[in-house]
């Protein structure tokens, strides 16, 4: 896939480069701050942007900033949002539209997830980090109470982004299980299963998380 990069950190913007080039994807480009990386993306028109959360010029949320503008004139690219620390409002304030990725920049060690995570955004999926996942899932909601610790799991595992095939794979049970599982984890939370696609019912548990998170 054809990819553009946006990070201030020399070192690590490298690092990404040689990893995706050496997996036989396309950089298209690189940038390191928010200006530059919005302008190589509405340029080059990538599959998908890799963008650092905090870069200059305000080192705030510039990258955030950059994503929600490539939502808006490019919906078809996908984003990977990389952060030192979790913020879980801006994984679920962008996530809504798909082909939306926000992990820890600690994930990209474990090279196999994060070319998975990057394959899943590109498709039009969701990749959250399982630290963001974990955050959302903490509050009084009545349905959340009602779910049982493998449910809880399942759960955790479906707001990452993973399909059924990928949760069996992960807690090694059978895919019919975890099909039962997420019937009844929908229907514990009061949620319709309006479609088949994983994505969209990601982001039904997602909104719902988000609507009960305290604070």
């Amino acid at each position: 896939m054809r990819i553009v990069i946006g990070e201030d950190s020399a070192l690590f913007r490298a690092g990404l480069r040689s990893l995706l080039t050496e997996v036989g994807h396309d950089v298209v480009a690189d940038a390191p701050d928010a200006p530059s990386a919005l302008a190589a993306v509405l340029e080059h028109g990538p599959d998908v942007a890799i963008l650092d959360v905090r870069m200059p010029p305000d080192h705030a949320d510039d990258g955030a900033r950059v994503a929600a503008r490539v939502r808006l004139e490019r919906p078809e690219t996908g984003v990977l949002l990389l952060s030192q620390h979790v913020e879980s409002r801006l994984s679920v304030d962008l996530v809504a539209g798909g082909h939306f990725g926000y992990l820890l920049k600690d994930r990209v060690l474990d090279v196999t997830q994060f070319l998975d995570a990057l394959d899943r955004v590109a498709d039009g999926g969701s990749a959250l980090d399982p630290e963001v996942v974990a955050r959302l899932m903490v509050g009084g909601s009545p349905g959340l109470a009602s779910l049982t610790p493998r449910e809880h799991e399942v759960l955790a595992l479906m707001a990452e982004g993973l399909t059924n095939a990928g949760i069996a794979a992960r807690v090694v049970i059978a895919e019919r299980t975890v099909e039962t599982h997420v019937a009844r984890i929908l229907g514990k939370l009061g949620l319709a299963e309006a479609t088949t696609q994983d994505h969209r019912r990601v982001l039904a548990v997602l909104r719902y998380l988000e609507g009960h998170r305290p604070g």
